[in-house]
């Protein structure tokens, strides 16, 4: 009887309180196999083409896999660096992704912080109509846009892609979000004080948006980077041509050396992979922040 006895020194609800932590736990335990698994699928593949462009072509498709090749075969990423103009094609797409994203946080940090810290007529409106324009599928500009290029001179320069590229309406919308969380009060002290706006925005606002342009960059090097349709369309001359490009005509003319279209798929993530390792821990954290005022 003593033993059904109820403890009068133990809380009421101690024995819910010990089954909430171990459904909590139990909870994170699956969760975290679940990402596993996820990861797992994800990261396979990318070990799998690294692992195959350091092996032979023979020796690709052997079962069961050699991951670690032994000993490492370097010829296919001498054919992908010497036997075609991969390097000039990297250093196009290094110098389109470099201007176009600094273009793109100058430009939209400007919009976001006149969309969110001034006053002016019909701002809410505008910033709505110009966050309409997201809705439009870019194949419905596409030959209007061509057109716009074509009467500019643009066509066939990297021109083309950079003043198509100088505005984003998602960029806007990230960081207006970002510094809505940021208070008023600093913007008025600084007016007070008598600051214009532009040093207001360049000294105070800048600064504690760190994490949104941050996020804005890795999305945009991202998109700039992987980018096939827009150098496809505009550019025409074989010095101009992106890595997007040229890997698509790499794959074309070694249809069947895989370890050489793997070696060139990996050279063209590297700088993608860097960029992600150097501000991943600022992307949730940006994104979260869009969703906090509006």
């Amino acid at each position: 009887m003593a033993d059904n006895a109820k403890d009068p020194a133990r809380p009421a609800g101690h024995g819910q309180s010990r089954r909430a932590r171990r459904s909590t736990v139990t909870g994170r335990v699956v969760l975290f196999l679940i990402c596993l698994f996820v990861a797992y699928i994800m990261v396979v593949p990318f070990i799998w083409m690294l692992s195959a462009s350091f092996k032979p072509n023979t020796e690709i498709f052997t079962y069961p896999i050699q991951w670690i090749p032994k000993p490492l075969f370097l010829g296919h990423y001498t054919s992908v660096l010497v036997d075609i103009n991969y390097p000039l094609n990297f250093f196009n797409s290094a110098k389109l992704t470099i201007i176009i994203t600094v273009i793109q946080l100058f430009t939209c940090s400007l919009a976001a912080f006149s969309f969110s810290k001034l006053r002016f007529p019909g701002r809410d409106k505008i910033f709505l109509a110009y966050l309409a324009t997201m809705m439009i599928p870019w194949h419905a500009i596409m030959i209007p846009q061509f057109i716009i290029v074509k009467s500019f001179n643009l066509y066939n320069t990297h021109g083309a892609l950079i003043v198509l590229h100088a505005f984003s309406a998602f960029g806007v919308f990230l960081l207006r979000q970002n510094m809505m969380s940021i208070p008023n009060s600093l913007h008025e002290a600084a007016k007070i004080d008598g600051c214009s706006s532009f040093r207001v925005y360049w000294n105070i606002i800048l600064p504690l948006t760190k994490t949104g342009l941050a996020t804005l960059c890795v999305l945009t090097f991202n998109g700039i980077w992987n980018d096939y349709m827009g150098p496809m369309i505009y550019l025409d001359s074989e010095r101009l041509k992106t890595i997007q490009i040229a890997l698509a005509g790499f794959r074309e003319q070694y249809s069947a050396n895989y370890g050489a279209i793997m070696a060139g798929t990996v050279v063209s993530i590297i700088p993608v992979v860097i960029v992600y390792a150097l501000a991943q821990k600022y992307i949730v954290e940006g994104i979260a922040y869009a969703g906090l005022k509006g």
